[in-house]
């Protein structure tokens, strides 16, 4: 019941829940990142805030490239019978595994304002800080929210439709 609960039915769905999840997770993981990385200052934050749309951008563009893999990847450690909080983390594992990837070196040419071999020189300094963050954001913040959106949202549709089914009857 919480597969058919708490996640998309159909595209237009899909979409709200990946615009839920992205823009909170944007909002939290690029500023906290950068921040680690350059200093805890409002400044610094202001200045995430300016290229926050290109990161989101960014974001969506390769949630859209990973999203098969990672369902595959899942598939492949989680069981048919597993429980919903097993599916659920694990997918959660496998996609910020593969984003983090991605978005450690794409993120930073976006922050920086210039494409460098610097990001991939660093990588395997900073990928590690950078997947912990994101996995934590998304394992407890941005994926809890955009469940509950989907499961109000349900509940409201399955309402609506059960009020609309007894008048006609």
């Amino acid at each position: 019941m919480d597969f058919y609960m708490k996640l998309p039915r159909s595209k237009k769905e899909f979409a709200l829940f990946m615009g839920v999840i992205s823009i909170i997770s944007v909002n939290i993981i690029a500023p906290l990142i950068t921040c680690f990385e350059i200093g805890f200052h409002l400044y610094v934050w202001a200045d995430v805030l300016k290229v926050l749309p290109f990161i989101w951008l960014s974001v969506i563009a390769i949630v859209l490239l990973t999203y098969k893999p990672a369902e595959w990847l899942t598939a492949k450690i989680v069981s048919r019978d597993d429980s919903f909080n097993a599916h659920i983390i694990v997918n959660i594992l496998c996609t910020v595994f593969m984003m983090s990837i991605f978005l450690t070196v794409i993120g930073t040419w976006i922050g920086s304002r210039h494409i460098s071999l610097e990001p991939i020189r660093m990588f395997f300094y900073k990928w590690p800080r950078n997947f912990s963050i994101s996995f934590a954001v998304e394992l407890l913040i941005a994926q809890p929210a955009a469940r509950f959106v989907m499961l109000k949202l349900h509940e409201f549709r399955d309402s609506k439709e059960q009020v609309s089914a007894e008048k006609s009857a």
